[in-house]
C-alpha cells in the first residue's frame, strides 16, 4: 500500500505563540506531532527538539547499520518498534538535559504521538494526551490513551460528560518528554488495512471538536487531506480555538 498525507499546525484563537511542532518524513515513513508545555518559548523549544531528535535518529541509524543504539532493545518488540522507541527516549533525554542546562527551559516537556509505517504494519507511539485515531470504513475510534490526571480519574469512578468538561485538572499531564530522565513510551502496531486514515493531532483538536464532529469531517473529505487538515484545524478554532491546534491525515491507498 501507497501513503497520502497531509498536514498543518495554527496558533489557535487565543495562544500568542504556537508551541507545537509536527513533521512528514515519507522518505522514512515517519510523522510526528509534538505539543510543548513550558510556557515563553520553551514549550516550542522542547517540541522542536523531539521531532528534530527522530528525524537525525532515523537517518543516522538507516544510514549506518553498526550504529550504537542509545538503549537496549525490548525483546517483547520487534526491530522497527525498538528503533521508534529508541529514537523517542533519546528525545526525552536531550530535553531533559537541554532543561537541566538551561534555567530559561526549566520544566519544559512535550507531549508526543508518531506513527510509523512499513508494509505491513502501523506503529503508533505517544506519551502524553496527543492522540491518533483510524477512520475504517465509516468508523473513528481513538487508538491512543491520554496520559493525563483526567484520564487517570476515569479509570477509577465512572463520570458523566458534565462532569468530565467540568473537571478542574484536565490539562495536567502525568507523562511527557522532559519530566524526567527517563520516559515510557507506548506503542501499538495497529495492523493497516486499504483505504484507513490515521489522524495524530494536538489536544488543540480533540479538547474542542467531538469525535462525531471530527468523523463527519473525515468522511467529508478522506478523498482531500488537505482540505480535511484546513477543515478540522477551522473547525476547532470556530469552537473557541483555545490551544494551539495541529492535525496530520495518513490515508492508505
Amino acid at each position: 500500500m501507497k501513503l497520502q498525507y497531509a498536514g498543518a499546525t495554527h496558533v489557535g484563537m487565543k495562544r500568542d505563540h504556537n508551541e507545537d511542532n509536527f513533521a512528514l518524513y515519507p522518505d522514512m515513513n515517519l510523522f510526528v506531532v509534538a505539543d510543548g508545555m513550558g510556557g515563553h518559548s520553551s514549550g516550542e523549544v522542547a517540541s522542536r527538539i523531539a521531532v528534530d531528535t527522530l528525524k537525525t535518529f532515523f537517518q543516522d541509524s538507516e544510514d549506518d547499520e553498526d550504529i550504537t543504539w542509545p538503549y537496549k532493545q525490548n525483546k517483547a518488540l520487534g526491530l522497527d518498534a525498538n528503533r521508534f522507541v529508541s529514537g523517542i527516549k533519546l528525545a526525552n533525554r536531550n530535553i531533559f538535559e537541554t532543561a537541566l542546562a538551561d534555567p530559561r527551559f526549566k520544566g519544559m516537556g512535550t507531549t508526543f504521538v508518531g506513527l510509523m509505517t512499513t508494509d505491513e504494519t502501523a506503529l503508533i507511539a505517544h506519551v502524553g494526551d496527543s492522540r491518533c485515531y483510524r477512520l475504517r470504513g465509516d468508523d473513528l475510534v481513538q487508538l491512543t490513551e491520554d496520559h493525563s490526571l483526567l484520564n487517570d480519574y476515569k479509570k477509577i469512578q465512572k463520570m458523566t460528560p458534565e462532569e468530565e468538561a467540568n473537571f478542574p485538572h484536565k490539562n495536567i499531564i502525568v507523562r511527557a518528554l522532559g519530566m524526567k530522565d527517563s520516559v515510557e513510551v507506548d506503542i501499538q502496531d495497529d495492523g493497516p488495512k486499504l483505504g484507513d486514515i490515521l489522524l495524530l493531532c494536538s489536544d488543540g483538536l480533540s479538547g474542542e471538536i467531538s469525535d462525531e464532529e471530527m468523523r463527519a469531517l473525515l468522511l467529508e473529505y478522506r478523498d482531500d487531506l488537505d482540505k480535511g487538515v484546513e477543515m478540522l484545524i477551522q473547525a476547532a478554532c470556530d469552537n473557541g480555538g483555545k490551544d494551539n491546534v495541529t492535525v496530520i491525515l495518513v490515508k492508505y491507498i
